[in-house]
């Protein structure tokens, strides 16, 4: 199985975070995720925090999601961190395929 490295460089870039006002609230919201995971918030409106293993960006399903976020946001989110515009249900759907597969 190869990996699609522009696809790769795309999801980093998204995932460096923007500089924040509250650096102690940015660093204590990433400390409750586990090494080897990243936290990703979903949703059309009301957004909510999911926590990943980083091997998701690896998958295509999941480099869609990527290529979704870029295309409405580009590398700025509001939330501070990865932001998904698609609803709970089909974030969920992905994700239950690649823990299946």
């Amino acid at each position: 199985m190869g990996f699609r490295l522009p696809a790769i460089l795309r999801a980093k870039q998204i995932l460096q975070r923007s500089p924040s006002a509250n650096q102690t609230h940015a660093a204590s919201v990433a400390s409750d995720v586990p090494k080897g995971y990243l936290a990703v918030y979903v949703g059309e409106k009301q957004r909510k925090r999911f926590v990943i293993p980083i091997s998701y960006l690896s998958k295509a399903s999941f480099q869609d999601l990527l290529i979704q976020a870029e295309e409405e946001f580009g590398y700025d989110h509001p939330m501070g961190g990865l932001t998904i515009p698609c609803s709970e249900n089909i974030f969920v759907d992905v994700i239950s395929s690649l823990n299946c597969s």
